[in-house]
């Protein structure tokens, strides 16, 4: 009976066990992650404007993995060897036949006094930092930034800051509370939001100054300080600094020998098998993909990615030559804690809509729906 190894419990990771086990059902299936649980990192968003709790968002994945028949290793990554056969893990080893890579990202924390902005997407935690923070605060300056990893240009994770910056905004406007608060929005891109196309940049720069955002973009970073945003182009006070850097591989990918992108990655090919290496697979944040210079790190990507490599994994097993790509596609809502904006990018098609209530519902729909398969 051929055994596959999944490391991670994020989108990715969930997806390729779903894959896998429709197309096998007497597959052997190890999952190794900290927790059995997943966390929905896009309704983070809504934590600090109270239309989430944390619990709301964290899903014990223990039923999920009784219905998938799914051996669960609470352990963390620590290493390859066997030339990946063997997952080697802080509590002991897992062998394999075939793996998948999908643990996440991590974000790069170099510049000096970055422990004095907090980034939103590391996790609940973070979220509820802004959160107390937010409500604590009777006015003052809130910044929001991102910057990407220079030598990963996929690397990064603007779009949520949009969602933080626009989300508060329309709180606190809610609240009669905005006349007192004055939102930066900074970043080193000289057009916040290429990635997404044009036609998006124009949009979210008009929503700013719609707004009443001031920005500050187009400048290198070079620090924080308690108060304060640095940059070559000058500096700015703020009193709560929200702050998204790029990202980087795993630290444990540092002690294997898997092929690395300049920016720290892990080289796939088209197929999402690792570069060289047998039956070895990566999907989502662990990955660097060939495709557009704007393909997306986001959890539809990983998603897409996941379903190609559990398939070609597969084939690999029974014989066969990887056969799937996976679709360049870019798909968001950018939500304003009631409305939302629609973005839709493809190698072919590049579609924004204007901010509409229903999109707003329609994102919130689609957690309900995406997290359905967990929660049974």
């Amino acid at each position: 009976m051929k055994r596959v190894t999944i490391i991670g419990a994020g989108f990715g990771a969930l997806t390729a066990v779903r894959k896998l086990r429709a197309r096998q059902p007497d597959l052997k299936i190890d999952l190794i992650a900290p927790k059995p649980e997943f966390v929905y990192l896009p309704g983070l968003i809504w934590i600090p404007t109270e239309l989430r709790t944390g619990k709301d968002l964290v899903i014990s994945l223990e039923p999920f993995f009784q219905r998938m028949k799914v051996d669960y290793h609470a352990a963390s990554a620590t290493g390859l060897s066997e030339g990946g056969r063997v997952v080697e893990t802080d509590v002991g080893t897992v062998e394999n036949d075939g793996l998948i890579i999908a643990s996440g990202g991590r974000f790069i924390k170099k510049l000096p006094g970055i422990e004095h902005a907090i980034t939103p997407c590391e996790g609940i935690p973070a979220a509820e930092r802004i959160r107390d923070r937010l409500h604590a605060m009777d006015g003052g300056t809130i910044a929001f930034g991102f910057s990407g990893n220079p030598k990963e240009p996929s690397a990064m994770r603007g779009g949520p800051m949009f969602e933080f910056l626009f989300g508060i905004d329309r709180w606190l406007r809610k609240k009669g509370r905005r006349d007192r608060f004055e939102l930066v929005f900074f970043t080193p891109a000289a057009k916040p939001g290429q990635r997404l196309g044009e036609k998006a940049v124009k949009g979210i720069l008009s929503t700013m100054e719609k707004r009443n955002v001031k920005t500050h973009l187009g400048h290198k970073l070079k620090g924080f300080e308690k108060d304060k945003v640095i940059t070559e182009g000058g500096e700015f006070h703020a009193d709560l600094i929200l702050f998204m850097p790029g990202m980087t591989g795993n630290q444990w990918f540092d002690d294997t020998e898997l092929p690395r992108s300049e920016g720290g990655l892990i080289r796939a090919d088209g197929h999402c098998r690792v570069e060289g290496w047998e039956r070895v697979y990566v999907a989502g944040d662990s990955g660097s993909f060939p495709g557009p210079g704007w393909l997306p790190k986001q959890a539809h990507m990983a998603d897409l990615q996941a379903e190609a490599a559990a398939h070609n994994l597969l084939n690999e097993l029974e014989g066969r030559a990887p056969d799937k790509g996976f679709k360049a596609e870019l798909v968001c809502i950018i939500d304003s804690y009631d409305t939302g904006m629609m973005v839709y990018r493809s190698e072919k098609r590049n579609l924004v809509t204007p901010s509409f209530v229903g999109f707003h519902w329609a994102k919130r729909l689609f957690e309900n729906f995406y997290l359905k398969e967990y929660r049974k």
